[in-house]
């Protein structure tokens, strides 16, 4: 199993066999959601805290459906009914988990670099659900499950990737994860929302978003997360929307089989139409849906679950 690491923090430091093999065991564990009894008992008598310092449907609720599902005990920690809404430090917080023996905590915090903070000192697994600004890992390990899933290979792709680059950590770790499997990437939006150094991993930058889409496979909106911005990085929403925006016209400029992302939450009528959210060609909900099963497969490999009963 080609697969050692004690964390999971981003997708910069694996490799792509690595990748593959967390891909194709999420593949394996598909069918478990599936069944009419959605349960396996590989992480039986195993802790995994849900450790969110940031709002989250999709991830959080997708952990815990993946811990249960390998018959886990998962605990999800209310941030504002803690400890940590008093003042109690990040790394407090954690110890004082870690004193009551957890198997592993997964993580999400605004600052970048906080989960590898806690790996620092932290004797559990740690898994990265998303660190401010940096990455995303699990996000792009489903998406890329959803693209080979479709696509079969990402040898010569060509995916772009649309929005707010600068504040996208969703964007960063697929950046990582495509380059490295050898998908073509091009990144677009206003040109305050696109860092040039990210061009030394590879990837192209275009301002023009007509032009970029021609003869994509994959096209990855990408919400604008006024959240994290400090000050206006374009005029308007409405010019934003009108340069940006993914319609039914433009979308007919890439290849007749492409298909629409987005990590979601979807702002309709912003980033993209709500008839392109909504069409044949979007797989939105697919990511969705792999979500489960590719952090099954990331719980799986970091906690070393016993083999699987009744699957392949």
């Amino acid at each position: 199993m080609a697969f050692k690491h004690k964390h999971l923090l981003g997708i910069q430091n694996l490799t792509s066999s690595e990748i593959t093999t967390v891909l194709d065991t999420a593949e394996s564990f598909f069918e478990v959601s599936t069944r009419e009894v959605k349960k396996v008992p590989t992480l039986r008598g195993k802790t995994i805290i849900n450790l969110f310092f940031e709002p989250s449907t999709r991830t959080r609720s997708s952990f815990e459906l993946a811990a249960k599902r390998l018959s886990a005990d998962i605990i999800n920690f209310n941030l504002n009914a803690s400890s940590a809404a008093k003042g109690e430090s990040f790394k407090d917080t954690i110890l004082n988990l870690e004193a009551m023996n957890p198997d592993a905590i997964i993580i999400r915090h605004s600052c970048s670099g906080a989960t590898h903070y806690a790996a620092t000192f932290s004797q559990s697994n740690i898994i990265n659900a998303g660190d401010g600004f940096h990455e995303h890992p699990t996000q792009a390990l489903l998406d890329a499950f959803t693209i080979r899933e479709k696509k079969k290979s990402f040898k010569g792709l060509k995916v772009v990737i649309v929005g707010d680059i600068l504040h996208s950590r969703v964007a960063r770790s697929n950046i990582f994860l495509l380059r490295k499997m050898g998908a073509r990437v091009i990144l677009v939006g206003p040109p305050p929302l696109l860092p040039e150094e990210l061009t030394q991993f590879g990837v192209e930058i275009d301002f023009n978003l007509d032009r970029a889409v021609e003869g994509a496979d994959v096209i990855m909106m990408l919400r604008i997360q006024l959240e994290r911005q400090a000050k206006n990085f374009f005029p308007s929403i409405r010019e934003y929307r009108n340069l940006y925006s993914l319609t039914a016209q433009r979308f007919q400029r890439a290849k007749k089989n492409a298909i629409i992302m987005h990590p979601g939450p979807i702002n309709r009528g912003v980033e993209i139409s709500a008839d392109m959210a909504d069409c044949a060609k979007s797989v939105i909900l697919k990511q969705v849906e792999n979500g489960v099963a590719v952090r099954m497969a990331v719980l799986y490999l970091l906690l070393g679950g016993k083999e699987r009963e009744g699957t392949d």
